[in-house]
């Protein structure tokens, strides 16, 4: 027998009817991006939940899997502003911030120094091969997803919200590259892996891509709309033991910790931080939200596990030399970190 999940706090009638309209929106958008994006359901998916969680996602695929095309396709439907920059290793950090230049002022004859912006100031940035780029323009792009404001000349200019930043990261091309640190890695809410096709998504590419251009998406929500969505994923309810539970899978990826299993202990030099419980948190009310609930559960943590602790996971020299990789690990950790509801249930069959 299962024990039912403790009822949440009741919600809103005005919350009830966001939620309702959140939920028929994101089917909206699942088929908007279908008119452009052959299969990645699960990419999409991750995407939108970083969107709607007010977080920032490192896309990690090989060359030629429209990463580009899908983050396009994103901003296009939501009505959003989007920039790419294409890092490369001479970019400076106010080629992308933006930079003072020096202009004569046509009332008082007078120069001064006016602010030109750089391509930052959208609402959605697609950062291409973000590994490509010297440690100090890397600094200055992470230092603006996480203050979410740029600074010049001694003052400060606010990036436009919502702000959703999307960088990309080439895999199989390490030569000329500068690696994210753990630490910065960490500013990234979710890791998305984005895997090949399936023979018959990439039979459907070739048919799709090779013939007359398919219907351009339509845009249906606005920069205003998202914001009230964001704010509305906020007050979405968390039962305590959802909370535990996160807590436990965190606390669960350090080998230090006495909540470490004997693998991780073996296979893992640093594990997660109190950000990764966060992220764990607020993607999962995302996720309940887009799928027309109003609470999160334990399989909303569970499906969003991967995706926000592969990068805040290090593994050991002896683990990678063993093919284990973080992966692997979050694997053990949702089979071994005990599961609240589930253990109840046993202790009350047991109790029987």
């Amino acid at each position: 027998m299962t024990v039912p999940e403790p009822e949440p706090s009741p919600a809103k009638p005005d919350d009830l009817a966001a939620l309702a309209d959140l939920a028929e929106s994101y089917r909206t958008m699942r088929s908007e991006i279908a008119k452009v994006i052959i299969g990645q359901d699960e990419v999409v998916e991750q995407l939108l939940i970083s969107l709607f969680a007010k977080g920032h996602v490192l896309l990690v695929g090989v060359p030629g899997l429209a990463k580009t095309l899908l983050v396009g396709t994103v901003a296009q439907i939501l009505h959003l502003s989007f920039r790419r920059i294409q890092f490369t290793p001479d970019m400076m950090p106010s080629d992308i911030t933006g930079t003072d230049i020096l202009q004569d002022d046509p009332e008082t004859g007078r120069r001064r120094f006016v602010f030109i912006r750089g391509p930052l100031f959208a609402n959605v940035v697609l950062a291409d091969e973000v590994n490509r780029t010297p440690p100090k323009t890397q600094a200055a792009l992470l230092e603006a997803m996480q203050e979410r404001h740029v600074s010049a000349g001694g003052q400060t200019f606010d990036l436009p919200d919502p702000f959703f930043v999307l960088a990309t990261q080439n895999p199989i091309e390490q030569e000329g590259t500068y690696p994210l640190p753990e630490a910065q890695l960490d500013r990234f809410m979710l890791n998305v892996r984005v895997p090949y096709p399936t023979p018959d998504e990439e039979l459907e590419i070739l048919r799709r891509t090779t013939g007359e251009p398919s219907p351009a998406p339509e845009a249906f929500l606005t920069a205003e709309t998202i914001l009230a969505l964001q704010r509305l994923v906020r007050r979405v309810p968390v039962p305590d033991h959802v909370f535990r539970y996160a807590r436990d899978l965190v606390r669960a990826s350090r080998p230090d910790q006495a909540e470490a299993t004997a693998f991780v202990r073996t296979n893992v030099s640093w594990g997660a931080g109190p950000r990764a419980g966060q992220a764990l948190i607020l993607c999962a009310k995302a996720r309940a939200v887009l799928h027309g609930r109003f609470a999160a559960a334990i399989d909303d943590v569970n499906a969003v596990a991967r995706p926000v602790l592969r990068h805040r996971i290090v593994t050991t020299f002896h683990a990678e030399a063993e093919g284990i990789d973080a992966d692997r690990v979050i694997a053990r950790l949702l089979d071994d970190v005990p599961n609240p509801v589930a253990t109840a249930a046993d202790r009350l069959a047991g109790s029987r």
